[in-house]
């Protein structure tokens, strides 16, 4: 093989998109196989609106760093299938607030472990103490690029 050919598999970028790819080909797999029709962002916004409660879609998309159109689309996926609510907000009528419904609720509960596999499979070529080493890295690399994303991750004031 040519070594101009070679030099794209060395980058970070390369890199991460593969390993994005691989984690996501494994949560399809394993959520499919555990009988779950749901898509690692789904899953994020389950997770994020049971650990916060009637917040809004923007509050929503920057805490699971997803931009506001896409994120729309999700919500809208989710309220479909009866696993999230969107209820008009009691102090501003223009706003909606989203919460998990009770099948939301049994559906991430039900859907975790099968989550918790995908994350030991994708790194399942690291030993313990490298995947501490990884994961501590990952984070404050991408902590690091946070504000330059199109969608930066927002913590909850």
């Amino acid at each position: 093989m040519d070594k101009k050919q070679l030099e794209i598999r060395e980058m970070p970028g390369h890199l991460i998109r593969r390993l994005h790819q691989v984690s996501v080909s494994l949560f399809m797999e394993e959520a499919g196989k555990a009988g779950f029709d749901l898509t690692p962002v789904q899953y994020g916004a389950l997770s994020t609106l049971r650990a916060n409660p009637a917040i809004d879609q923007a509050t929503l998309a920057g805490l699971i760093a997803y931009d506001r159109v896409t994120i729309g689309g999700v919500v809208d996926r989710l309220v479909q299938k009866g696993l999230v609510r969107r209820e008009i907000n009691k102090r501003d009528r223009r706003a909606r607030e989203l919460s998990l419904t009770d099948e939301g609720e049994r559906l991430f509960k039900a859907v975790t472990p099968a989550v918790h596999r995908v994350q030991a499979l994708t790194l399942s070529g690291l030993d313990d103490e490298e995947r501490e080493v990884f994961l501590t890295l990952l984070r404050k690399a991408t902590d690091a690029a946070n504000d330059q994303s199109r969608a930066p991750l927002r913590e909850t004031t």
